[in-house]
Protein backbone atom coordinates (compact mmCIF):
# COMPACT_ATOMS: atom_id res chain seq x y z
CA UNK A 1 0.00 0.00 0.00
CA UNK A 2 1.49 3.28 -0.73
CA UNK A 3 1.66 5.86 1.76
CA UNK A 4 2.25 10.06 2.02
CA UNK A 5 4.23 10.44 5.14
CA UNK A 6 3.78 14.18 6.44
CA UNK A 7 6.57 14.66 8.95
CA UNK A 8 4.75 15.77 12.07
CA UNK A 9 7.99 17.38 13.12
CA UNK A 10 9.38 19.15 10.27
CA UNK A 11 5.87 20.63 9.44
CA UNK A 12 5.64 22.19 13.06
CA UNK A 13 9.28 23.31 12.08
CA UNK A 14 7.35 25.26 9.27
CA UNK A 15 4.75 26.85 11.53
CA UNK A 16 7.11 28.24 13.42
CA UNK A 17 9.64 29.62 11.50
CA UNK A 18 6.59 31.35 9.60
CA UNK A 19 5.28 32.85 12.84
CA UNK A 20 8.40 34.56 13.68
CA UNK A 21 8.88 36.26 10.51
CA UNK A 22 5.24 37.28 11.37
CA UNK A 23 6.38 38.57 14.35
CA UNK A 24 9.35 40.13 13.27
CA UNK A 25 7.92 42.07 10.84
CA UNK A 26 5.77 43.41 13.84
CA UNK A 27 2.16 44.52 14.10
CA UNK A 28 0.47 46.86 11.55
CA UNK A 29 -0.34 50.43 11.14
CA UNK A 30 -2.86 50.07 13.97
CA UNK A 31 -0.55 48.61 16.22
CA UNK A 32 -2.38 44.92 15.62
CA UNK A 33 -0.45 41.73 15.04
CA UNK A 34 -0.10 40.44 11.60
CA UNK A 35 -2.97 37.68 11.18
CA UNK A 36 -1.60 34.37 9.18
CA UNK A 37 -4.38 32.85 7.08
CA UNK A 38 -3.84 29.30 6.23
CA UNK A 39 -4.63 28.34 2.60
CA UNK A 40 -5.78 24.98 2.64
CA UNK A 41 -7.04 24.62 -0.83
CA UNK A 42 -6.65 21.66 -3.27
CA UNK A 43 -7.11 18.91 -0.22
CA UNK A 44 -5.06 20.93 2.03
CA UNK A 45 -1.83 21.21 -0.54
CA UNK A 46 -2.32 17.10 -0.64
CA UNK A 47 -1.83 16.52 2.99
CA UNK A 48 -5.64 15.97 3.26
CA UNK A 49 -7.87 18.75 4.14
CA UNK A 50 -9.01 18.27 7.57
CA UNK A 51 -6.37 16.43 9.34
CA UNK A 52 -4.32 19.31 7.95
CA UNK A 53 -6.22 21.96 9.33
CA UNK A 54 -6.99 20.44 12.16
CA UNK A 55 -3.01 20.11 12.78
CA UNK A 56 -2.66 24.03 12.22
CA UNK A 57 -5.15 24.72 14.71
CA UNK A 58 -3.59 22.62 17.31
CA UNK A 59 -0.45 24.99 16.14
CA UNK A 60 -2.05 28.05 16.69
CA UNK A 61 -3.19 29.10 13.69
CA UNK A 62 -7.06 30.13 13.51
CA UNK A 63 -8.08 31.64 10.56
CA UNK A 64 -8.57 29.21 7.10
CA UNK A 65 -8.93 29.83 3.21
CA UNK A 66 -10.29 27.85 0.61
CA UNK A 67 -10.77 27.89 -3.00
CA UNK A 68 -14.51 25.99 -3.76
CA UNK A 69 -17.69 25.86 -1.61
CA UNK A 70 -16.91 21.88 -1.36
CA UNK A 71 -13.73 22.39 0.60
CA UNK A 72 -15.35 24.93 2.90
CA UNK A 73 -18.22 22.79 3.66
CA UNK A 74 -15.73 19.24 4.10
CA UNK A 75 -14.36 21.27 6.72
CA UNK A 76 -17.82 22.33 8.54
CA UNK A 77 -18.63 18.92 8.35
CA UNK A 78 -15.35 17.83 9.85
CA UNK A 79 -16.21 20.20 12.96
CA UNK A 80 -14.14 23.06 11.98
CA UNK A 81 -15.65 26.24 13.87
CA UNK A 82 -12.59 28.60 12.99
CA UNK A 83 -12.96 31.12 10.68
CA UNK A 84 -12.99 30.05 6.89
CA UNK A 85 -12.96 32.68 4.18
CA UNK A 86 -13.87 31.56 0.65
CA UNK A 87 -11.55 33.11 -1.80
CA UNK A 88 -13.44 32.84 -5.18
CA UNK A 89 -16.74 34.69 -5.55
CA UNK A 90 -19.67 33.66 -6.84
CA UNK A 91 -23.30 34.97 -7.69
CA UNK A 92 -25.06 31.82 -8.05
CA UNK A 93 -27.88 31.87 -5.26
CA UNK A 94 -27.98 28.14 -4.02
CA UNK A 95 -24.39 28.36 -3.59
CA UNK A 96 -24.14 31.69 -1.38
CA UNK A 97 -27.08 30.84 0.86
CA UNK A 98 -24.98 27.51 1.24
CA UNK A 99 -22.05 29.25 2.30
CA UNK A 100 -24.35 31.57 4.59
CA UNK A 101 -25.76 29.10 6.25
CA UNK A 102 -22.36 27.65 6.97
CA UNK A 103 -21.41 30.44 7.91
CA UNK A 104 -18.07 30.77 5.42
CA UNK A 105 -17.11 34.59 4.69
CA UNK A 106 -17.78 34.94 0.97
CA UNK A 107 -15.62 36.83 -1.10
CA UNK A 108 -17.72 39.79 -3.15
CA UNK A 109 -15.98 41.13 -6.36
CA UNK A 110 -19.08 42.07 -8.88
CA UNK A 111 -22.10 43.87 -8.89
CA UNK A 112 -23.66 40.77 -9.02
CA UNK A 113 -22.03 38.78 -6.32
CA UNK A 114 -23.09 42.12 -4.28
CA UNK A 115 -27.12 41.76 -4.91
CA UNK A 116 -26.73 38.30 -4.88
CA UNK A 117 -25.45 38.33 -1.02
CA UNK A 118 -27.65 41.71 -0.15
CA UNK A 119 -31.01 39.69 -1.16
CA UNK A 120 -30.05 37.02 1.22
CA UNK A 121 -29.22 39.05 3.92
CA UNK A 122 -32.12 40.84 3.44
CA UNK A 123 -34.22 37.47 3.00
CA UNK A 124 -32.41 36.01 6.13
CA UNK A 125 -32.55 39.37 7.99
CA UNK A 126 -28.82 39.18 9.13
CA UNK A 127 -25.77 40.77 7.91
CA UNK A 128 -23.70 38.88 5.51
CA UNK A 129 -19.80 38.79 6.60
CA UNK A 130 -18.01 39.17 3.04
CA UNK A 131 -14.24 40.22 2.17
CA UNK A 132 -14.19 42.20 -1.10
CA UNK A 133 -11.79 41.45 -4.01
CA UNK A 134 -9.71 43.84 -6.05
CA UNK A 135 -8.46 42.64 -9.35
CA UNK A 136 -5.32 44.46 -9.78
CA UNK A 137 -4.04 42.74 -13.05
CA UNK A 138 -4.84 38.69 -12.60
CA UNK A 139 -8.38 38.62 -14.88
CA UNK A 140 -10.23 36.32 -12.31
CA UNK A 141 -12.45 37.61 -9.87
CA UNK A 142 -12.64 40.88 -8.18
CA UNK A 143 -13.60 44.59 -9.10
CA UNK A 144 -10.94 46.09 -12.11
CA UNK A 145 -8.84 48.16 -9.85
CA UNK A 146 -9.41 51.33 -12.18
CA UNK A 147 -13.24 50.70 -12.28
CA UNK A 148 -13.37 52.67 -9.18
CA UNK A 149 -16.52 54.70 -9.64
CA UNK A 150 -18.46 51.54 -10.56
CA UNK A 151 -17.14 49.85 -7.36
CA UNK A 152 -17.74 52.45 -4.95
CA UNK A 153 -21.57 53.33 -6.05
CA UNK A 154 -22.24 49.08 -5.91
CA UNK A 155 -20.68 48.81 -2.39
CA UNK A 156 -22.19 52.22 -0.73
CA UNK A 157 -25.93 51.35 -1.92
CA UNK A 158 -25.01 47.75 -0.40
CA UNK A 159 -27.44 46.34 2.07
CA UNK A 160 -27.20 43.65 4.62
CA UNK A 161 -23.49 43.29 3.57
CA UNK A 162 -20.64 43.26 6.63
CA UNK A 163 -17.21 44.06 4.64
CA UNK A 164 -15.06 42.44 7.74
CA UNK A 165 -11.85 42.17 4.67
CA UNK A 166 -10.58 43.72 1.42
CA UNK A 167 -7.86 41.73 -0.97
CA UNK A 168 -6.07 41.28 -4.19
CA UNK A 169 -3.67 38.45 -5.20
CA UNK A 170 -0.31 38.36 -6.91
CA UNK A 171 0.23 36.55 -10.27
CA UNK A 172 3.65 36.25 -10.46
CA UNK A 173 5.51 37.26 -6.99
CA UNK A 174 7.65 34.67 -7.06
CA UNK A 175 9.10 35.70 -10.00
CA UNK A 176 8.78 39.69 -11.55
CA UNK A 177 8.80 41.85 -8.78
CA UNK A 178 8.38 45.50 -10.60
CA UNK A 179 5.13 43.67 -11.97
CA UNK A 180 3.92 42.57 -7.92
CA UNK A 181 5.11 46.35 -6.74
CA UNK A 182 2.58 47.79 -9.22
CA UNK A 183 -0.36 45.43 -7.87
CA UNK A 184 0.46 46.58 -4.77
CA UNK A 185 0.05 50.06 -5.31
CA UNK A 186 -2.70 49.83 -7.10
CA UNK A 187 -4.44 48.18 -4.57
CA UNK A 188 -3.63 50.78 -1.90
CA UNK A 189 -4.69 53.14 -3.93
CA UNK A 190 -7.65 51.40 -3.87
CA UNK A 191 -8.10 51.03 -0.65
CA UNK A 192 -7.53 54.68 0.01
CA UNK A 193 -10.30 55.28 -2.44
CA UNK A 194 -12.32 53.48 -0.66
CA UNK A 195 -11.66 54.79 2.66
CA UNK A 196 -12.47 58.33 1.32
CA UNK A 197 -15.56 57.24 -0.01
CA UNK A 198 -16.43 56.09 3.83
CA UNK A 199 -16.34 52.62 3.02
CA UNK A 200 -15.28 50.09 5.20
CA UNK A 201 -12.31 47.87 4.42
CA UNK A 202 -11.45 46.03 7.30
CA UNK A 203 -8.80 43.45 7.31
CA UNK A 204 -6.14 44.07 4.16
CA UNK A 205 -4.56 41.40 2.99
CA UNK A 206 -2.66 40.47 -0.57
CA UNK A 207 0.94 38.28 0.21
CA UNK A 208 0.42 34.78 -1.22
CA UNK A 209 3.64 32.41 0.48
CA UNK A 210 6.39 34.26 -1.83
CA UNK A 211 5.21 37.61 -1.53
CA UNK A 212 5.32 37.20 2.21
CA UNK A 213 8.91 35.73 1.98
CA UNK A 214 10.09 38.51 -0.27
CA UNK A 215 8.04 41.72 0.92
CA UNK A 216 7.68 42.22 4.31
CA UNK A 217 6.04 45.80 3.54
CA UNK A 218 3.26 44.24 2.02
CA UNK A 219 2.12 42.11 5.27
CA UNK A 220 -0.55 44.78 5.96
CA UNK A 221 -3.20 43.28 8.56
CA UNK A 222 -2.53 39.84 7.09
CA UNK A 223 -0.95 37.04 5.08
CA UNK A 224 -1.85 34.40 2.80
CA UNK A 225 0.52 31.33 3.79
CA UNK A 226 0.06 27.96 1.84
CA UNK A 227 3.09 26.37 0.21
CA UNK A 228 5.35 27.97 2.57
CA UNK A 229 3.76 25.79 5.40
CA UNK A 230 5.20 22.59 3.00
CA UNK A 231 8.21 24.60 2.12
CA UNK A 232 7.71 24.24 -0.95
CA UNK A 233 8.18 27.88 -2.86
CA UNK A 234 9.02 29.21 -5.61
CA UNK A 235 11.21 32.13 -4.82
CA UNK A 236 14.51 31.88 -2.90
CA UNK A 237 14.24 32.01 0.65
CA UNK A 238 16.56 31.94 4.16
CA UNK A 239 14.05 31.17 6.94
CA UNK A 240 15.12 27.67 6.84
CA UNK A 241 11.80 25.79 5.67
CA UNK A 242 11.45 22.29 5.40
CA UNK A 243 10.10 20.10 2.42
CA UNK A 244 7.20 18.37 3.43
CA UNK A 245 6.14 14.82 2.55
CA UNK A 246 7.33 11.76 0.72
CA UNK A 247 5.48 9.01 -1.21
CA UNK A 248 6.22 5.77 0.73
CA UNK A 249 5.56 2.50 -1.25
CA UNK A 250 7.11 -0.86 -1.24
CA UNK A 251 9.28 -3.31 -3.27
CA UNK A 252 6.70 -5.71 -5.08
CA UNK A 253 8.32 -8.19 -7.74
CA UNK A 254 11.95 -8.61 -8.05
CA UNK A 255 13.06 -10.42 -11.34
CA UNK A 256 16.18 -10.76 -13.62
CA UNK A 257 16.05 -9.45 -17.64
CA UNK A 258 18.17 -10.91 -19.95
CA UNK A 259 20.32 -8.72 -22.30
CA UNK A 260 18.56 -6.52 -24.89
CA UNK A 261 14.97 -6.96 -23.18
CA UNK A 262 12.53 -4.12 -23.25
CA UNK A 263 11.25 -1.75 -19.96
CA UNK A 264 8.23 0.09 -20.18
CA UNK A 265 6.04 1.66 -22.54
CA UNK A 266 7.36 2.63 -25.82
CA UNK A 267 10.25 0.27 -26.04
CA UNK A 268 12.52 3.31 -25.23
CA UNK A 269 14.87 1.74 -23.10
CA UNK A 270 16.63 -1.78 -23.61
CA UNK A 271 18.37 -3.53 -20.88
CA UNK A 272 22.03 -3.08 -22.04
CA UNK A 273 22.96 -6.20 -20.10
CA UNK A 274 21.44 -8.78 -18.02
CA UNK A 275 20.19 -7.02 -15.00
CA UNK A 276 18.24 -7.39 -11.58
CA UNK A 277 15.50 -5.01 -11.12
CA UNK A 278 13.07 -4.23 -8.42
CA UNK A 279 9.17 -3.76 -9.58
CA UNK A 280 7.55 -0.79 -7.38
CA UNK A 281 3.34 -0.39 -7.10
CA UNK A 282 3.87 3.61 -7.89
CA UNK A 283 4.03 5.30 -10.70
CA UNK A 284 2.44 8.58 -12.48
CA UNK A 285 -1.31 8.30 -11.41
CA UNK A 286 -0.43 7.99 -7.50
CA UNK A 287 1.56 11.63 -7.87
CA UNK A 288 5.06 9.98 -8.54
CA UNK A 289 7.21 13.22 -11.11
CA UNK A 290 4.42 15.12 -11.75
CA UNK A 291 4.99 19.03 -11.72
CA UNK A 292 3.06 22.32 -12.27
CA UNK A 293 5.94 24.88 -12.91
CA UNK A 294 5.37 24.59 -17.03
CA UNK A 295 2.31 27.30 -16.67
CA UNK A 296 4.09 29.43 -14.41
CA UNK A 297 6.89 31.57 -16.52
CA UNK A 298 7.15 33.84 -19.59
CA UNK A 299 7.15 32.52 -22.93
CA UNK A 300 10.67 32.87 -22.96
CA UNK A 301 10.89 30.81 -19.64
CA UNK A 302 8.18 28.34 -21.00
CA UNK A 303 10.68 27.81 -24.43
CA UNK A 304 13.27 27.47 -22.23
CA UNK A 305 12.16 25.03 -20.21
CA UNK A 306 11.32 23.20 -23.58
CA UNK A 307 14.98 22.93 -24.37
CA UNK A 308 15.78 22.03 -21.30
CA UNK A 309 13.35 19.00 -20.90
CA UNK A 310 14.93 17.46 -24.26
CA UNK A 311 18.56 18.09 -23.12
CA UNK A 312 17.57 15.83 -20.46
CA UNK A 313 15.67 13.49 -22.86
CA UNK A 314 18.57 13.40 -25.10
CA UNK A 315 21.39 13.11 -22.24
CA UNK A 316 18.58 10.11 -20.68
CA UNK A 317 19.02 12.32 -17.15
CA UNK A 318 18.30 10.09 -14.78
CA UNK A 319 15.47 9.31 -11.70
CA UNK A 320 15.90 8.12 -8.71
CA UNK A 321 14.04 5.99 -6.02
CA UNK A 322 15.40 5.55 -2.66
CA UNK A 323 15.19 2.26 -1.21
CA UNK A 324 16.37 1.36 2.50
CA UNK A 325 18.11 5.20 2.42
CA UNK A 326 19.83 4.25 -1.08
CA UNK A 327 19.19 5.45 -4.49
CA UNK A 328 18.32 3.07 -7.17
CA UNK A 329 17.67 4.50 -10.69
CA UNK A 330 14.63 3.83 -12.57
CA UNK A 331 14.87 1.99 -15.86
CA UNK A 332 12.32 3.39 -18.98
CA UNK A 333 9.56 5.28 -18.88
CA UNK A 334 7.74 6.33 -15.57
CA UNK A 335 3.89 3.95 -15.62
CA UNK A 336 0.60 4.57 -14.41
CA UNK A 337 1.02 2.76 -11.67
CA UNK A 338 4.11 1.32 -11.59
CA UNK A 339 8.22 1.63 -12.18
CA UNK A 340 11.19 -0.69 -12.87
CA UNK A 341 14.42 0.32 -11.13
CA UNK A 342 17.98 -1.06 -11.23
CA UNK A 343 18.94 -2.79 -8.15
CA UNK A 344 22.05 -4.55 -9.39
CA UNK A 345 23.47 -7.12 -7.36
CA UNK A 346 21.87 -5.58 -4.26
CA UNK A 347 20.53 -7.79 -1.80
CA UNK A 348 16.65 -5.92 -1.84
CA UNK A 349 14.17 -8.16 -0.69
CA UNK A 350 10.31 -7.88 -1.73
CA UNK A 351 8.33 -5.88 1.27
CA UNK A 352 11.80 -3.18 1.59
CA UNK A 353 10.56 0.53 2.02
CA UNK A 354 10.34 2.71 -1.24
CA UNK A 355 10.50 6.93 -0.89
CA UNK A 356 9.56 8.81 -3.49
CA UNK A 357 10.23 12.82 -3.91
CA UNK A 358 6.95 14.17 -4.60
CA UNK A 359 4.87 17.35 -5.26
CA UNK A 360 2.19 16.66 -2.16
CA UNK A 361 -0.65 18.48 -4.50
CA UNK A 362 -0.66 15.40 -7.31
CA UNK A 363 -0.98 12.88 -4.73
CA UNK A 364 -4.34 10.66 -5.63
CA UNK A 365 -6.74 11.64 -2.82
CA UNK A 366 -7.57 7.57 -2.51
CA UNK A 367 -3.69 7.32 -1.26
CA UNK A 368 -4.25 6.74 2.35
CA UNK A 369 -1.99 10.07 4.53
CA UNK A 370 -0.38 9.31 7.61
CA UNK A 371 1.23 12.33 9.97
CA UNK A 372 4.42 10.72 11.66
Amino acid sequence: MNTLVIEKQDLRHNIEKIKELVNETGNDDNGVPVKIIAVVKGNGYGLGIVDYTKFLIDNGISFFAVATLEEALQLRQAGIQEDILMLSSTAIKEDVEMLVKNNIIITIGSKEDVEIASKIGEEQNKQIRTHVKIDTGFGRYGFIYNQREEMIEVLKTSKNIKIEGTFSHFSISFFDDNYTKLQFERFIHVVEILKMNHIKTGMLHICNSSAFLKFPNMHLNAVRIGSAFLGRISCKHSIGLKKIGYLESQVAEIKQLPKGFNIGYSNIYKTPKKMKVAIIPCGYMNGFNIKNDRDMFRLVDKMRYLVESLKAFLKKQARYVKINGQNYKILGRIGTYHVVCDIQEKEIKIGDKAVFSVNTKFIDTNIRREYR
